[in-house]
């Protein structure tokens, strides 16, 4: 027979006692958290029938969901994306180079344009969703009635604010979008229980995101467009009130101006009137000068010669003829004279011809001469008059100058005016070209098509998800109910919950266990109450305690057995034992002891009976006991007086130890007057229905009075149910006759 002691501390085998906060601080001392996949199978094994239950409604739940969802069918259109567009204008891009970073942000921010109200509500007016029957029957809901409008929605528009709205909200609860990584193909869902609808609504929505995007590139440009018209509309009242008071302050100071046209055609120089005037009337008095020294010359040489002599008169076409004439007549003269004498009438007429050709020749030869001297004459005074007409015009010039600094800084003024808003209105129209001949960087890849089969529910999946929410709420419920199950199973929940050395492991058997662990001295019974025993010879520093009070936390949990089988072996190790009923209420040592309703403990502390005359002799050498008879009215007052001090004193006299099977902790004061009178109290605990929060009140208990409590008895210990290696241990110990031989 082995001693098994493992469960013994070293203080406490000295005989140190345990107070309360001791009792406390080891209970609720945290330590790591070894997984342990034994006792993680015990709890399983225990749990079974929940597990089973738990993921069985699951499935069922699962299969009936399944059943009750109407089909719904997800059509799917697909849309490319290009951040860059083409160029439109010569040498402008219409979108800059972006980075890896921008690209996606980009992205991104196109499938929350897909995702958003302001594309839902383009959609629902342009495919008329709000008054769609159908629309509403595929999202399973009914179209908004005159019924349905509340205080948002009011008037005349009410009800068709409230269908829009509402058709609105379902096309965006219903639309969902994918973006594929390293990818710019968006695609573009929607689901509903009918698969036309689906398609419809699918390609509804890339046409409207389509054009969407278009209208936004055009009203990109809008704030730049309206700024320029503001700027066009201030430049132009600036440049037209330039010039207007340019022409003023022309008319008032008389200022004409006109153009010169450069060799370019350009305009190089303005002149005003007079300087024009100046510069034409100076070209001319130079021609003048020019004109009144050439007759001037022409007079001085021929003022003082003979008429006959001046070269314009010899010139003349007259005086040529004049003379001509003269000579014939002077030849006629000269033949007449030659047949006639002076005073012959031809001769006289011929002589009176040539004196008047004579004199005709002279006339207009002074004339010829007259005439140069007219010429220059003219010439002078032409001069003259150009010459003071110079003189004014250069005076009127000087004063048109001094002028026309105001008038060219008002010039100036118009010309910048004219230039800036030449330049404004280029950029005007050039910025409404190029909103007007965007392009778009969004085209469809591909159309959604009627969906031929359902997208959901999938039966399959659903009772997987089913199992795999089974399997998770029965892991759940097991670990709260392991978690919240503060039933003492195993040695290491005695230490753990209760703080105190376990000093016996008693294993559950079926059969009688009285007869067995008293009889049987190969049994796992009998062994484990041999090996408590042994425990409490050094459980004290004193050796085996005098007097031992067995409890427990409440009923049925073994203390009665412990107590008998207890008693038997202290007896069968030599120890004069003296076994006592000491639950008054409801005894049971005498039937066990098979004798009838006699005198004992209760008649001894009632003064009815002497303590010698209840003290029985057992068939166990050794072994004697005192039963609890009769069942006295008041149990407590009787064992809260003094007798009881004194007749344990007396015993403690007689015999070498004693046992007492004491009542349960829980509700009675029965144990607490016993646990004064002990040596040592051992408590019993059920490893079935054994509750920690129970043991530990007891403990409380029995700490306030000052008991001296040495460890704990767990009895009907099932090793499997415990877990860890306790069905290992079990198996080793329990069957170590077996291996050595010894009865099967």
């Amino acid at each position: 027979m082995q001693n098994d002691t493992r469960y013994l501390t070293a203080e406490k085998a000295n005989g140190a006692s345990i107070s309360l906060d001791d009792e406390t601080s080891a209970g609720d001392e945290s330590s790591l958290i070894d997984i342990d996949f034994s006792k993680i199978f015990s709890a399983l094994r225990r749990n079974i029938l929940w597990i089973i239950a738990i993921i069985v409604g699951f499935l069922l739940a699962g299969l009936l969901i399944t059943m009750l969802i109407v089909p719904q069918y997800v059509a799917s259109s697909r849309v490319l994306v290009e951040q860059e567009a083409d160029q439109i204008i010569e040498g402008t891009d219409l979108a800059p180079t972006a980075t890896y970073q921008d690209t996606e942000r980009f992205l991104q921010t196109q499938v929350d344009i897909i995702g958003s109200r302001s594309l839902a509500l383009r959609v629902v007016q342009s495919e008329g969703l709000s008054d769609d029957p159908t629309f509403f029957t595929a999202q399973g809901e009914d179209i908004p009635s005159k019924s349905d409008l509340n205080g948002r929605y009011k008037g005349a528009d009410g009800l068709s604010a409230l269908r829009r709205d509402e058709a609105v909200g379902l096309l965006q609860k219903n639309l969902s979008t994918s973006l594929p990584a390293n990818s710019r193909v968006i695609s573009i869902n929607f689901k509903s229980a009918d698969p036309v609808v689906s398609a419809r609504i699918a390609n509804a929505i890339a046409d409207n995101y389509i054009a969407g995007n278009l209208n936004r590139k055009f009203d990109s440009s809008a704030y730049a467009r309206k700024f320029l018209a503001q700027q066009l509309e201030e430049v132009r009242a600036k440049l037209a009130d330039s010039e207007t008071k340019l022409n003023q302050y022309s008319s008032a100071a008389g200022l004409i101006r006109t153009s010169n046209n450069g060799p370019n055609g350009s305009e190089d120089t303005a002149l005003s009137v007079t300087n024009n005037s100046l510069v034409q009337v100076n070209a001319a008095a130079s021609q003048a000068v020019a004109a009144r020294i050439a007759a001037e010359n022409a007079w001085r040489s021929i003022e003082k010669l003979p008429v006959l002599s001046v070269p314009q008169v010899l010139s003349n076409q007259a005086v040529q003829n004049l003379i001509a004439q003269r000579s014939q007549a002077e030849a006629q003269l000269a033949e007449e004279r030659a047949r006639h004498l002076d005073d012959h009438p031809t001769v006289l007429a011929l002589k009176a011809q040539v004196d008047r050709l004579n004199s005709q020749i002279q006339d207009v030869g002074k004339s010829i001469k007259q005439s140069v001297y007219s010429e220059y004459k003219s010439a002078l005074d032409q001069e003259n008059a150009l010459t003071a007409q110079v003189n004014k015009l250069r005076s009127d010039a000087l004063i048109e100058q001094d002028r026309g600094v105001q008038y060219n800084v008002l010039k100036r003024e118009a010309e910048t005016n004219r230039s800036l808003y030449d330049t404004l209105l280029e950029r005007y129209n050039s910025l409404n070209a190029s909103a007007g001949a965007a392009s778009n960087n969004v085209s469809i890849v591909d159309r959604a098509e009627v969906p031929s089969k359902p997208s959901s529910p999938k039966l399959t999946l659903n009772l997987a998800l089913a199992f795999v929410f089974g399997v998770a709420a029965a892991a759940v419920f097991v670990f709260l109910r392991e978690y919240l199950d503060d039933i003492i199973r195993s040695p290491d929940d005695v230490e753990r919950k209760l703080g105190l050395p376990l000093l016996g492991l008693v294993p559950n058997i079926e059969d009688n266990a009285l007869d067995l662990a008293s009889n049987d001295g190969t049994s796992s019974i009998s062994e484990a109450y041999q090996s408590m025993v042994t425990n409490l010879s050094y459980a004290t520093a004193t050796g085996l305690p005098k007097s031992i009070q067995i409890t427990s936390s409440q009923p049925s949990e073994g203390k009665t057995t412990t107590s008998n089988v207890m008693a038997v072996k202290l007896a069968r190790l030599g120890q004069k034992t003296l076994l006592i009923d000491g639950d008054l209420r409801r005894p049971t040592l005498h039937r066990l002891m098979g004798e009838k309703e006699q005198p004992g403990l209760s008649s001894v502390l009632a003064g009815q009976s002497k303590l010698q005359d209840v003290i029985r002799s057992s068939e166990e050498p050794n072994l004697s006991y005192m039963t609890a008879l009769p069942i006295p009215p008041d149990p407590s007052l009787l064992l809260g007086s003094p007798r009881l001090g004194a007749i344990m004193d007396e015993l403690k006299e007689q015999f070498d130890v004693i046992v007492v099977d004491c009542p349960p902790m829980l509700g009675l004061a029965d144990a607490i007057s016993w646990s004064t009178q002990a040596d040592a109290v051992l408590m019993v605990v059920d490893a079935s229905q054994g509750h920690r929060g129970a043991v530990k009140a007891s403990l409380r208990r029995l700490r306030l009075v000052g008991a001296p409590v040495i460890g704990i008895a767990l009895t009907k210990f099932d090793p499997k149910a415990a877990g860890g290696d306790y069905g290992y241990y079990g198996y080793r110990y329990y069957n170590y006759t077996d291996e050595t031989g010894g009865k099967g």
